[in-house]
């Protein structure tokens, strides 16, 4: 699939998904729906304008980095689409990090001005004086609780609301997002002007079959690729209504959501759809949900198929490709499989040499689109590694029935995907051994009763600490407090010893059959 937009010499992203919608006619509709707060596309506009006019008044040129530690608010999408509609750059950070991760984040980015929320300062006052290129600090959604920094309606004060959009061309960055890897740092993903259009016109239109008259609410945060689509540039695409909830996704909260602001496009992880089956609840008004992060349950799919009547359509993407590449479709849903290939999207599946392998045979997916990245930012081995030319290889294991359908069988490396993200098992068993008690720890996918994966770690304990629960309870507080919360081990096995080859590297694949066997014994 091509876009006409691509042989165009000039494209800006923040035009075409916020101002578009004022010429055709859409500035009095509503574009966002936020707690008891609500905001039209052309109330929108005027605060992307002003806001990308204090950004040029603060000396932020095109292809500077303007990175974004929010929550999801009216004020994301002002300050994304500001940004980019000035030519900068916006980088999207995951609120449920620590200061030491947000050193890197803005470090390595260079990024010259954040935006965050006044709830989530303490993360950045801690390291303030560390960050080498930061200018400027905006605070949105409270008071701005430390020196040099400004609140939001100081920053725009007295700014025009009229803007210019800078004269950026389809391939010119436009937004970035961290991808984490099973080794090494962080890696910041650089996307194109034009790459949230194809995501739109291929899964958004095509699978989605998303519309003016759709309300889309994600439960999956802003900062995700996965939400990034769902809750802004899928309905901005098409001038519908997006629903914002700051709060973290709970089920509590997401019913409350639902019955209050009625979408009819819900999109959610597995884990959180396991979590809402266990509640009460209704999605009235909800005509399709999406689910992706990681593979859908076909039991979950079951179960909430019979309790809602709603389908949930499975599929995978990945932040290097910006969203789903694969999915099931309303006509044709096989629960247990990720579904087929997007139109617009090429996949094949290949063995260790890249060469294609027969249907029925595992082996990894390489995907060509032209949402993919072009490059990791100061990551070039990694980037030669990954942008295959035309092709990303996305490290996942799936094979392919003779009816295209594909099915995810797992990770070329060891990474778990928890409640839809990445938990590197490396980051969490460097951890471990700072809890005094650890020796030795090795942390592999467990499976919850739901089987969705959780982490399990086996420990070997320091002498002088002998195994008990007030000591495993002590070593996942630890990691609670250490690490964002997700990754702390659901499961901890206290063991003599780890079972290692000659050369001294932990058999994870022993360990991975342990926890395999313990789940079918459940």
């Amino acid at each position: 699939m091509s876009l006409d937009v691509l042989e165009s010499e000039l494209f800006n992203a923040a035009d075409y998904f916020v101002d578009r919608h004022i010429r055709e006619g859409r500035k009095d509709k509503i574009a966002i729906l936020c707690e008891d707060r609500h905001m039209t596309y052309g109330t929108l506009a005027k605060a992307v304008n002003r806001f990308g006019n204090a950004l040029l008044s603060s000396g932020v040129r095109m292809e500077d980095r303007v990175a974004l530690l929010m929550q999801d608010t009216q004020f994301y999408p002002v300050v994304f689409f500001g940004s980019i509609k000035v030519g900068a750059v916006p980088i999207c950070l995951n609120t449920l990090m620590r200061p030491k991760d947000y050193l890197y984040f803005l470090n390595d980015s260079r990024a010259r001005v954040l935006v965050m929320d006044a709830a989530l300062s303490a993360n950045i006052e801690e390291i303030k004086s560390q960050l080498k290129f930061l200018e400027q600090i905006v605070i949105v959604n409270g008071e701005a609780p430390m020196k040099d920094v400004l609140a939001y309606d100081a920053f725009v004060a007295d700014q025009s609301e009229v803007l210019e959009p800078a004269p950026t061309c389809p391939d010119d960055a436009c937004f970035w997002l961290y991808s984490s890897g099973s080794t090494g740092k962080p890696k910041g993903t650089v996307h194109l002007q034009h790459d949230m259009l194809f995501s739109l016109e291929t899964y958004g239109k095509q699978v989605l079959q998303v519309k003016e008259t759709d309300v889309c609410f994600s439960a999956a945060k802003l900062f995700f690729a996965y939400g990034l689509g769902n809750g802004l540039y899928f309905p901005f695409g098409v001038g519908a209504t997006t629903v914002l909830m700051p709060e973290r996704p709970t089920p509590d909260a997401v019913f409350n959501t639902i019955a209050r602001h009625k979408p009819s496009l819900f999109f959610g992880v597995p884990t959180l759809y396991g979590a809402m089956l266990a509640q009460e609840g209704e999605v009235k008004g909800v005509r399709l949900c999406v689910s992706a992060g990681e593979a859908l349950p076909a039991d979950i799919f079951r179960r909430w198929k019979n309790r809602f009547h709603v389908d949930i359509l499975d599929g995978i993407g990945s932040t290097e490709v910006v969203h789903i590449y694969i999915s099931n479709r309303v006509e044709e849903i096989r629960p247990g499989s990720t579904g087929k290939i997007v139109p617009g999207y090429e996949a094949k599946i290949v063995d260790d040499a890249f060469n294609e392998v027969p249907k029925g045979e595992i082996g990894t997916v390489l995907v060509k689109g032209d949402s993919t990245a072009p490059y990791y930012w100061n990551k070039h081995e990694k980037t030669k590694a990954a942008m295959m030319g035309e092709w990303f290889n996305t490290d996942d294991k799936f094979f392919v029935d003779e009816q295209g359908f594909f099915y995810y069988v797992g990770r070329s490396n060891d990474m778990l995907k928890v409640g839809g993200i990445w938990v590197s098992p490396v980051e969490v068993e460097a951890c471990l051994i700072g809890h005094p008690g650890v020796l030795e720890s090795a942390v592999v996918p467990g499976r919850d009763e739901q089987n969705l994966v959780k982490p399990s770690a086996y420990i070997v304990l320091n002498k002088g600490f002998s195994p008990s629960i007030a000591l495993e309870k002590e070593i996942k507080d630890y990691v609670k407090k250490e690490l964002a919360h997700y990754k702390f081990p659901r499961w901890i096995y206290f063991v003599e010893d780890l079972p290692k080859t000659a050369t001294g590297k932990v058999k994870r694949f022993e360990l991975k059959q342990q926890e395999e066997l313990r789940s079918l014994s459940v």
